[in-house]
């Protein structure tokens, strides 16, 4: 076997897998809904894919180390000058740099199309957190039966006992929802659904909750109001009528920042007005 061939081959096939794991990563709901409603793909949870990618990208880094070692005399050559003398900064080098800087600068000042290609990902996660339903908070999964049953609202017995009765098995209110929800091969979305249905506290589709939703600063005003079916004219009204400068495909957070508020003060600000309308 030849260590130069198989170091520039593990480095293609590396490269091409950390690419399919970052288009799967760059269009993955947030964290938060992942594991609430147990997304995959390919059979793999979120956090499958994150592990690919971290160990492809150590193998690929690993094999670009490998191969710049072995091609060191090929690499001097493309950095020596017509006279043959020796040049980092050749006008090819520049050129690779400026392009390097370019995107990484563009990409920490926010500038297209850096920022559009940035914004595009959470676009899309965005719109795949509302498909598959946000947690009633941030990583609900992560609470004991008890604290979810006070989180949620619910008397603690109306929820074990709603479990119960649904055939879900646990051994204590000191589980926590992700644990009893894999022990019994379901979702802690699926759990929360049964308990809200047991105590009729079933939210209707489009309906806007009094407490604001997790990852509520990457939405941006139209999102939010495709979400719950409220008008963008009139949510861009209500905030006029508030001296809130804001435009309609702006991200709650970047609206929030240049008026010196939080997401969640807007996101109340907004849901008041419209119970009152």
């Amino acid at each position: 076997m030849n260590m130069r061939k198989i170091t520039s081959l593990t480095a293609l096939v590396s490269f091409v897998l950390l690419m399919l794991t970052s288009i799967v990563l760059y269009m993955v709901p947030s964290g938060r809904v992942a594991n609430w409603a147990g997304w995959t793909f390919s059979g793999l949870e979120k956090g499958d894919w994150e592990a690919l990618h971290v160990n492809l990208g150590v193998l690929f880094l690993i094999a670009v180390i490998l191969h710049t070692w072995y091609n060191w005399s090929a690499i001097v050559t493309y950095l020596r000058s017509r006279t043959q003398a020796l040049k980092i900064f050749t006008p090819d080098f520049n050129a690779a740099l400026v392009v390097t800087l370019l995107v990484a600068g563009g990409s920490l000042a926010g500038l297209p199309p850096m920022k559009t290609i940035v914004d595009f990902g959470d676009t899309l996660s965005t719109r795949a957190d509302i498909a598959y339903g946000e947690p009633p908070y941030g990583h609900a999964e992560y609470s004991t039966l008890v604290d979810f049953a006070e989180k949620i609202r619910i008397d603690l017995d109306t929820v074990l006992t709603a479990l119960t009765e649904a055939g879900i098995k646990f051994l204590s209110a000191e589980e926590t929802l992700g644990q009893v929800a894999a022990n019994n091969n379901s979702t802690p979305q699926k759990l929360h659904a049964i308990v809200l249905s047991a105590a009729g506290k079933t939210v209707a589709p489009g309906m806007m909750p009094e407490d604001p939703p997790a990852g509520l600063g990457s939405r941006t005003l139209v999102v939010l109001c495709d979400t719950y079916g409220l008008e963008i004219t009139y949510v861009m009204q209500i905030l006029e009528q508030e001296g809130i400068r804001a435009a309609p495909n702006e991200r709650l957070r970047d609206i929030a920042a240049n008026n010196n508020m939080d997401p969640h003060s807007i996101y109340r600000l907004i849901y008041a007005a419209t119970q009152n309308r």
